[in-house]
């Protein structure tokens, strides 16, 4: 059973699919969570998806991508943080239609778009950085952070330039105006 999830999830038609269709379903998404969302969720949901924003704003301003093997920041910690920041982001909004059964449902769906995609981008960035690559592989988990890790000086990295060239601050930005709209609604318009 799980093989043929793994695989819907590894098919390429299906991927396309979902590629064309990812910005609709999110605006759908956007206007589901307007009529459902109460007042007394929005700080709640808001801390969780700020918790994963941080860590994806973080890792936007420590990656070079696809030029230079870069672990530090958060990739000091975990392989995958932009992609645990992004579970927290959207874990954020779906505490806010306040269905137990959808949070479920969209962090087992999350979990095997995480664990597929990842494999595909490990095995590129094998391919693409070599021997380095696998090195860091082998001491750093995939996705639970390594507490342990704290006490080593590239953790604190954080490069503005980097930040700006990754366009991260539009991401952070765009999360900030998405809560002030949502919360201007639900407490004001609705």
């Amino acid at each position: 059973m799980l093989e043929a999830v793994h695989s819907i999830f590894n098919h390429p038609a299906a991927r396309q699919v979902f590629l064309k269709l990812r910005y609709v379903l999110f605006l759908i998404f956007l206007v589901v969570l307007a009529r459902y969302t109460e007042a007394s969720r929005l700080l709640a949901g808001f801390l969780v998806s700020l918790f994963g924003q941080a860590i994806q704003t973080w890792s936007f301003a420590s990656l070079v991508k696809n030029e230079l093997f870069t672990p530090r920041g958060p990739y000091v910690l975990v392989r995958n943080p932009m992609y645990l920041g992004r579970f927290f982001l959207l874990l954020g909004l779906m505490y806010l239609l306040g269905n137990h059964y959808f949070t479920a449902a969209y962090a087992a769906v999350y979990y095997f778009y995480m664990v597929n995609r990842v494999q595909r981008e490990e095995k590129r960035l094998v391919e693409l950085l070599g021997a380095p690559y696998r090195d860091y592989r082998r001491r750093v988990n995939r996705f639970i952070p390594s507490i342990s890790r704290l006490n080593d000086p590239g953790v604190w990295f954080f490069d503005w330039a980097v930040l700006r060239k990754n366009h991260g601050h539009w991401n952070f930005l765009a999360m900030l105006l998405f809560y002030g709209v949502l919360a201007v609604y639900v407490l004001y318009l609705r």
